[in-house]
């Protein structure tokens, strides 16, 4: 299978839902997020600076429990696109 290239948005998109949750960890370890959420602290890392802009949804929903925040919350900080005629968030 081969994956078509991320657009500027989503790749815009991704970077922002990082700083988003880079926020929201605020002085808490990276670790110890991450363990909270079941994923590796690298696949952290790598969400938190754009690296991985479209991560599954399980593992963003993971990481939303264990930061306690809204997965409404979370789509509309990151659905600004859409307010800028940018591109809709995907399915």
């Amino acid at each position: 299978m081969v994956r078509v290239p991320l657009s500027p948005q989503e790749r815009q998109r991704g970077e922002r839902f990082g700083a988003l949750l880079r926020q929201a960890r605020g002085q808490r370890s990276m670790a110890d997020v991450a363990a909270a959420a079941g994923v590796s602290a690298e696949t952290l890392r790598k969400i938190e600076t754009g690296r991985a802009p479209t991560p599954a949804f399980f593992t963003v929903a993971a990481l939303a429990h264990a930061l306690d925040l809204s997965l409404d919350a979370l789509v509309a900080a990151c659905a600004q696109d859409i307010e800028h005629g940018g591109e809709a968030l995907s399915a």
